[in-house]
């Protein structure tokens, strides 16, 4: 009759624990999935590998929730709305994403592209991010172009002056279209017109944003990417 109670207490004991064990593993799960769309200034031209903005905001929400968030970047230095079009097909992301952002059109304007490719184009990589994002606008965050005009090299260039002026009119475009299909845009172009009065602004290249600059997208992403994930 012992043998038979302590059986029965081995058997709970073991019950609980694969239990126990079953939540660790469940609580480490990530939960929440993140995709980042871009070019040079979505992977993080000549900054570490974590310090891009997408790595950093999702170092933030995993500070700051209990819930994991895991993030996936399509993005690759020199890429234009074309590039980026035949990336997303390459990859054929899944439609599961519970956040999304896109930053793209740089390069075509420091390429010369005509910005009717970009006003064709664009369009086409919004509705794909928001089919990425379960088919949700909300969920979706649209970010403007930075300033390179107010870098070392936009300075050396000769052409700041020109380079603001058309990079407003991508993002006036951008914003536009954002608005018409309910997306949020975040406007941190400010930021990097400061990079001419804050060298930290700017990475070691004298042309991207730095680690510090990219902490303060985040700033700025991380209360709407935070209301999204809850």
């Amino acid at each position: 009759m012992m043998n038979f109670k302590i059986a029965i207490l081995l058997m709970i004991l073991v019950s609980f624990s694969c239990a126990v064990s079953k939540k660790n593993i469940s609580a480490e799960k990530t939960t929440y999935k993140y995709l980042a769309l871009g070019d040079s200034y979505t992977i993080g031209e000549s900054v570490c590998s974590d310090c891009n903005y997408p790595k950093q905001l999702t170092d933030s929400l995993n500070n700051t929730s209990k819930e994991k968030t895991s993030v996936k970047i399509i993005a690759k230095t020199g890429w234009t709305t074309t590039d980026l079009l035949s990336a997303i097909a390459a990859e054929n992301p899944s439609k599961d994403y519970d956040l999304v952002t896109l930053l793209i059109g740089v390069n075509n304007q420091y390429q010369n592209k005509p910005f009717a490719i970009y006003k064709e184009e664009f369009p086409k990589l919004l509705d794909m991010a928001v089919a990425f994002a379960k088919g949700k606008p909300e969920n979706v965050i649209i970010i403007s172009i930075p300033d390179y005009g107010f870098t070392p090299f936009g300075q050396k260039s000769g052409k700041a002056v020109t380079v603001t002026k058309e990079l407003e009119r991508y993002n006036i475009y951008a914003e536009r279209i954002a608005l018409e299909k309910g997306v949020r845009f975040e406007n941190i172009t400010p930021i990097t017109q400061k990079g001419l009065e804050n060298p930290a602004l700017v990475a070691s290249d004298g042309l991207h944003p730095s680690e510090v600059a990219y902490k303060r997208f985040v700033e700025k992403l991380f209360p709407f990417a935070k209301n999204i994930l809850k």
